[in-house]
């Protein structure tokens, strides 16, 4: 691909971030933070996976960084919200903080380990797949909380 074609859908999903993680805080305001990043997660981790099998041609990844951008920082306001629920708006920010801080060792981490796979595969397409499985996992998770909550709620 051309420098400026990819500058141009990095761009693009830029763009499209800016309107999904807008809109994130509008829902966050209205629907379960848990419902949301179940979501956000799912979608996430299903896109991910079907990343290394699309065709690399202009329209599918011009699709692919309008739906990742949309999702790709959407997860920030339902965290922030439900960080001050569980913690209080005195110290949810310090727990958000290190809730980032642990985001950025994981995503390092993630990044070697790409590497890795890349080096000693010929290909990242493992990588995306792990990465996009822990996405479907993460979501997965936040269901079963979110029905053992409910479950809670109605005894």
């Amino acid at each position: 691909m051309a420098p400026v074609a990819a500058a141009g859908l990095l761009s693009m999903m830029g763009v499209f971030d800016l309107i999904g993680t807008t809109a994130s805080g509008w829902l966050t305001d209205r629907h379960d933070s848990r419902a949301l990043l179940i979501v956000y997660y799912g979608l996430r981790g299903l896109s991910l996976m079907a990343l290394p099998f699309l065709s690399f041609d202009t329209v599918n990844l011009t699709i692919f960084a309008v739906f990742y951008g949309l999702d790709w920082i959407a997860t920030v306001p339902p965290t922030a919200k439900l960080c001050n629920q569980a913690f209080g708006e005195q110290d949810a920010p310090i727990v958000f903080g290190w809730v980032l801080a642990g985001h950025q060792l994981g995503a390092a981490t993630a990044a070697f380990g790409a590497g890795l796979i890349r080096q000693q595969t010929g290909s990242y397409t493992p990588a995306f797949v792990a990465a996009g499985a822990m996405g479907v996992v993460a979501a997965l998770v936040l269901l079963a909380s979110l029905r053992a909550g409910r479950r809670m709620a109605l005894a």
